[in-house]
């Protein structure tokens, strides 16, 4: 019984691991779309590719 509850603890740990890990990616996307609007708003070309790579490679 024991080893059922170690089991079901690391199961636990690794979907709140999930979790965290999508809510901070999502953060991220908010910030680097509201950086993108920015950037087009201002003419910020560089800024504009480097927020779009990024973008890119989180997704």
């Amino acid at each position: 019984m024991d080893k059922l509850k170690v089991t079901y603890e690391v199961m636990l740990g690794l979907a709140a691991e999930m979790v965290w890990d999508e809510c901070i990616r999502k953060h991220r996307r908010e910030e680097l779309y509201k950086g993108i609007d920015s950037a087009l708003a201002n003419g910020d070309k560089m800024a504009f590719t480097e927020l779009t790579d990024e973008l890119k490679s989180l997704e």
